[in-house]
């Protein structure tokens, strides 16, 4: 036995043992440390923790809780402010800057969480083909979903791993696939979670179930990636119309740039640009959701 050990394992000289035993035991405690005091800040917190705020922050995955995120927005706008105060010598400047601290959070939240969902969507149907191979093949429906998870790439794999942690924890499968489609909220996880639910309460195949799932889910992508195409030169146009004033006036700047000196001291001046501004705008979003199809 110690030979079979020593081929694969090299002995330590005893004063490394000590300095290598020595570093773990302080990065234990350091571990430790920060973990009781994450545990005592939201203890004290509790009570501006909302499920809203925990499930979104559960979508985006990141490795925080909700009191902690609305700690950080808390210093991260007091430190902006007063950060804007020294640097613009202004009580308005510092409020100012304050004021985009504040909001800055949830936009990049809202967009990692629409990326991570995005990236997901684009990984379901290859993740869904090995669950399906899986399960042809003989494996249970947990067995091929951790089979899943070690061959699919993030953020597949995560979500389908919390699967399995809430399930081993004591959730039950209804409620751990339930989790996962309020976290991406993608129409196709949902078709696919209704149908695995009612196979499993009803019986049957679970492989025929799978496998009608995979087929609506690529005829739905196909009819998506057609509506797309077609609706391409419109979403262009809107864009371009979009951009086409303020092209116009960034060259009419450039030709005479005393051409804009009225909008400083001319209020029907400002009132019709700022018409203008917002006409622009809502013509954009009206058009997008024009040519915006659900299938």
């Amino acid at each position: 036995m110690q030979g079979r050990v020593e081929r694969f394992v090299t002995p330590i000289q005893e004063g490394e043992q000590e300095q290598g035993t020595t570093q773990r035991v302080f990065l234990s405690i350091t571990n430790q440390e920060v973990s009781k005091f994450r545990e005592r800040l939201n203890n004290a917190l509790r009570i501006f923790s909302s499920e809203k705020m925990h499930v979104q922050l559960s979508s985006a995955y990141w490795p925080i809780t909700d009191t902690e995120y609305i700690l950080i927005r808390v210093l991260g706008a007091l430190l902006a402010f007063f950060l804007g105060w020294q640097i613009t010598s202004s009580i308005l400047g510092g409020i100012l800057i304050a004021v985009i601290a504040v909001m800055l959070p949830p936009i990049i939240l809202d967009r990692s969480i629409l990326q991570r969902q995005k990236r997901f969507g684009n990984q379901l149907l290859d993740v869904l083909v090995m669950i399906h191979g899986a399960v042809q093949s003989g494996y249970s429906f947990l067995q091929a979903l951790d089979l899943a998870i070690s061959e699919a790439p993030a953020p597949a794999s995560e979500e389908f791993n919390r699967v399995l942690n809430e399930i081993r924890l004591g959730l039950s499968l209804e409620g751990a696939l339930f989790n996962l489609v309020e976290r991406m909220e993608n129409n196709d996880l949902h078709l696919v979670v209704t149908a695995i639910i009612i196979n499993a309460q009803v019986g049957g195949n679970l492989s025929n179930v799978l496998d009608a799932s995979t087929k609506t889910i690529r005829d739905r992508l196909q009819l998506m990636g057609e509506i797309r195409s077609l609706t391409s030169y419109s979403r262009f146009v809107g864009s371009m119309l979009t951009l086409m004033p303020f092209l116009a006036g960034l060259a009419i700047f450039l030709i005479n740039p005393g051409y804009f000196d009225t909008v400083m001291t001319s209020l029907f001046t400002q009132i019709a640009f700022l018409g203008a501004f917002f006409s622009v705008i809502i013509g954009n979003i009206w058009m997008n959701q024009i040519v915006k199809i659900k299938v």
